[in-house]
């Protein structure tokens, strides 16, 4: 398995599935969520949708991912997943790593072989970049045998500044 990191458009990514860091509505938002919705086009509204109806009514919770085709994307899947708010007081990093792990269970269970992630938690939810990297380095060591499933996993990120925390742990 390669661990890729780079500055980048994770909604260009030619990829098997792009995380989207997304609210629990899964309804599109801003950051990211925004950016892939926009790029993937109504059709990936129209999948969120249809996970509501049928699998999570209540919304996506922090921690939990779940899968849709990726619409007009490069990318087959769009994984969803919703990061713990730190700013709203959800301070747990087990749930930040749940975030990584259950997205790369969502991909390893398409038979996904390359994969995109941003910083989830590290926009508007408030989580310091270098917590975010500790928590996805945390996982790609304790789920091992679950990384290396993947021929690369890629961390696409919004800023050299985040990219050069991400090299550091990496």
């Amino acid at each position: 398995m390669q661990v890729s990191i780079i500055d980048g458009d994770i909604t260009a990514q030619d990829v098997d599935a792009i995380v989207n860091a997304a609210n629990s509505s899964l309804l599109g938002g801003g950051g990211v969520d925004g950016a892939i919705h926009r790029a993937a086009g109504p059709q990936l509204l129209e999948h969120c949708k249809q996970l509501r109806d049928t699998d999570w009514p209540d919304g996506l919770p922090p921690g939990e991912a779940a899968l849709t085709p990726g619409a007009e994307l490069k990318a087959q899947y769009v994984i969803h997943t919703v990061g713990p708010n730190r700013t709203a007081g959800q301070t747990d990093p087990q749930v930040l790593e749940s975030c990584f792990r259950r997205s790369l269970q969502e991909a390893a269970a398409k038979a996904a072989k390359t994969i995109a992630f941003p910083a989830i938690g590290a926009g508007v939810y408030g989580w310091d970049p270098a917590d975010v990297a500790e928590a996805a380095h945390r996982v790609l060591t304790e789920e091992a045998e679950l990384a290396e499933r993947f021929t690369e996993i890629r961390f696409v990120l919004f800023s050299p500044e985040i990219s050069e925390i991400f090299r550091q742990r990496f």
